[in-house]
This record gives structure tokens, sequence and C-alpha cells, in this order.
């Protein structure tokens, strides 16, 4: 089982296992992250092979700083904008990767741009003393629902990897937002911790929607089933079926919500940053109910609402088996 350290005593512990080409369970604002050194193939593989991750899936390279992610990537001028916005913090960027950058094949997934963010906290300060980029998407099985407490990490994935540093409970509770520049405009790719109001705000410009590559996965997040719990999800309830549990949110309630086998409420007040830190923390919960379906009441698709409803959506699609 992995070693748990509390994030104050962890720092040797971790640089020493990521030079040594392993991986580490890390706390970031927005969800635990599995990193690995971004330059070494091994670690990147070691990832993939913890998660069970398809490798058609990008991974994000998360830096120290500026001069860290002008190593690795191209920033134009509104790039760049942005990340002085929101660095350090839950903003992602796809970026042209440099020719001569270290960052390995494996977390590019053969494209030739790089998702590239700045994190806050411990993770920080782990990139600055390795001195390399850390590859590091969310800690949970691939697919599954993301973890944001370091008893969620080891429950899933404990049995995998070396060491889980404890941060405790994350703040944000969503991935980051991923968007791309093309052509002068700023495209969504993944809504997430950052609103795209907010994002529109710093740029000056309106947020396209919509991938611009056709099928193609530009970036993580995209696939079409992705964050699901054992159950199945059902979105939008207006009431509640036989043996469903129940997601609740705000003071309304779906019609037979006494009869759910357990319910959790996002926000009782309606608060979707609340909701959104509560949103895979309530699903596991719920998830270990035994229910075979969790039943999800309507969620404001404005602010947070977008990435939040993102999340869900694609924790309802059909599923491979």
């Amino acid at each position: 089982m992995a070693e748990i350290l509390k994030t104050e005593a962890a720092m040797e512990r971790a640089v020493a296992l990521l030079e040594a080409g392993e991986v580490v369970a890390i706390p970031t604002e927005t969800v635990y992250g599995l990193a690995g050194d971004a330059t070494n193939g091994e670690a990147v593989a070691r990832i993939f092979e913890a998660k069970g991750r398809p490798r058609l899936n990008p991974l994000i390279a998360h830096v120290s700083g500026m001069v860290m992610a002008s190593g690795i990537a191209r920033l134009d001028p509104l790039s760049e904008k942005l990340a002085q916005a929101f660095w350090p913090g839950p903003l992602t960027l796809v970026l042209p990767l440099r020719q001569d950058a270290s960052i390995h094949p494996l977390v590019t997934a053969g494209l030739d741009t790089v998702a590239v963010r700045m994190p806050q906290g411990f993770g920080s300060a782990l990139i600055a003393r390795l001195g390399r980029p850390l590859a590091a998407p969310s800690a949970n099985s691939s697919g599954r629902i993301t973890a944001t407490t370091a008893e969620a990490v080891e429950a899933d994935l404990g049995s995998r990897i070396p060491l889980i540093v404890d941060g405790g409970p994350t703040t944000v509770g969503l991935e980051s937002t991923i968007v791309k520049v093309e052509d002068g405009k700023v495209r969504l790719l993944r809504p997430g911790g950052v609103a795209a109001e907010v994002i529109e705000a710093a740029a000056g410009q309106t947020v396209v929607r919509g991938a611009g590559g056709g099928e193609r996965v530009e970036a993580p997040g995209m696939l079409a089933s992705h964050y699901a719990p054992k159950a199945s999800v059902r979105v939008g309830a207006a009431s509640v079926l036989p043996g469903e549990a129940l997601l609740a949110f705000g003071q309304v309630r779906a019609e037979n919500a006494d009869r759910a086998v357990a319910m959790l409420n996002l926000s009782p007040s309606g608060n979707l940053r609340e909701a959104a830190a509560n949103l895979f923390s309530h699903m596991q919960a719920l998830d270990r109910s035994g229910a075979p379906t969790i039943a999800v009441e309507s969620i404001p698709a404005t602010g947070l609402g977008e990435a939040i409803n993102d999340r869900l959506r694609r924790a309802a699609a059909p599923r491979d088996q």
C-alpha cells in the first residue's frame, strides 16, 4: 500500500521518488494529481499504467513558473496575458510545443501542442525543487470519479503507487479549465475551475465553445465518457425512481426525493462554488450506497455550473465495457 505523508513532511520523499522515475499522488488546488517527471518516458508510462489511461489522451505538463513554461512551449501574447492573469491557478493553456522541448512524447500523445498549467501550493514547490515539469493527470483510475482527498486516492490507487501526499480536501474540487488560443481567439476545450465568464473578462473577448479538431482529442477530459462512478448517472432528474440515490442541489427537491436510497446536497444554498468543491466527493459517497443509479437534480449552467454540468454529462455518457 502507498505511504501517506502530510505535505509538511513529504517534500524530500516525493522528490526522491520522482528523481527515481516513480509516480507520486499530490494535492493541488483543483484535484489530486498523479505526478511523474514529464521528461522521463518510464515515469510517464507508469502514470498510464497506474490509471489504466488510454494513451491517446494527452496529459497536462505542470510548471513552476513562466520561465519553465517558455522552455517547453511558445506563448503568444494573448496566452501570456491569460497566464499572467490566472497562474498559479486552475487554468490550463494548450500551446505549440517547442521543437527542442524535453517533454516526452507520451505526455502530448503525439500532438504538436502541449497543455501547460502552473498549480498552487505544494505542487508548485515540488516542481521547483525537481527543476522539471510534472505530468499530473487526476489521481484516479481512468474514466472514474476524480479524487479530491488523499483518502479517495488511497481507496482507488493505494495498491499501485508508492506515495500519497496528503494536503487535505482540495479547495476548487474541479479540474482546471482548458483553453487554446487560435487565430487570436480563445477556444474553450474543457470547462473547469475558472468560469468562462472570468476568462472572457481577462481576455477582453468572448470565449469560443466547441472543439476545433473534429473528433480529435486535443486536451485531457475530452473523452465522451469520463468522471464516472460505478453506478449509472441520470442528469436533470425531476423525480427519483425506485432504488435510486439522489444528488441534490439547492432547496427545491425532486419528486419522491424522500424515497431515495441515499441523498447528498451539493449546496443547500445553491452556491455553485460550494457545489463544485463537493461534486466528486458526493458522487463517490453516493456510489458507495450501492444504488444502481444516481439521479442528479438540475444545476444552473452559468459560471462554474458549466463545468459541473460538463462533468455530469460525461459521467452519464455510455461507457465502454
